[in-house]
């Protein structure tokens, strides 16, 4: 998939036509009738969007989070250092979601966008309620701010993005980092928040 799926003349996208059709065949009860655990082993598989492409390293980070350590992936591209960085916080409704399950998608934005990508593992729910993802969201996005070096990015170049869910946390932590004295952002990329 080379481009995000969209609506053309009314129409799905045909590769996210075909994509949504194999999800709905694989899942013969309705998300909404599944404990959150069986969501989970169902959501997506990490290959489903193919194999990740090469990057010059993938670094599993621990940091100091709101409730103990949190978990960054760092997706460092193979070109010339500092890159800017680009803070990622996946989808799935705050209730499935994982670094392995995006793996690809990272790798294919960093190397497409020629930026480190940190992928952020944040709480889910219900069983960790509101506000923890947006807590963990934001204390990765000020790590991110005062550690970009030590991840070979540029900590005056800034992004943050997500998708669904991740949109949301991207625009709230935009938001708070404008607030509350930064980061300072460039970019923020909301994919279907």
């Amino acid at each position: 998939m080379d481009h995000y799926p969209a609506y053309t003349n009314g129409r799905l996208d045909p590769q996210a036509d075909a994509l949504l059709t194999v999800i709905a065949a694989e899942s013969s009860v309705p998300a909404a009738a599944l404990t959150p655990a069986e969501a989970r082993a169902t959501f997506l598989r990490p290959s489903w969007l193919g194999t990740p492409r090469e990057m010059a390293a993938v670094r599993d980070l621990s940091i100091p989070g709101p409730a103990g350590p949190l978990r960054l992936r760092a997706y460092i591209p193979r070109e010339p250092r500092p890159h800017p960085v680009l803070v990622f916080f996946h989808g799935g409704g705050f209730v499935v979601g994982s670094l392995d399950e995006f793996d690809a998608f990272c790798t294919l934005l960093a190397d497409g966008a020629a930026c480190v990508v940190v992928s952020v593992d944040y709480r889910l729910a219900p069983e960790e309620k509101f506000p923890a993802a947006p807590e963990d969201a934001i204390a990765a996005l000020r790590w991110v701010g005062a550690h970009a070096d030590e991840i070979d990015g540029n900590p005056s170049r800034i992004a943050v993005a997500g998708d669904s869910a991740g949109g949301n946390l991207a625009a709230g932590v935009a938001l708070r980092a404008r607030d509350e004295g930064g980061p300072a952002l460039v970019q923020q990329v909301l994919i279907s928040p």
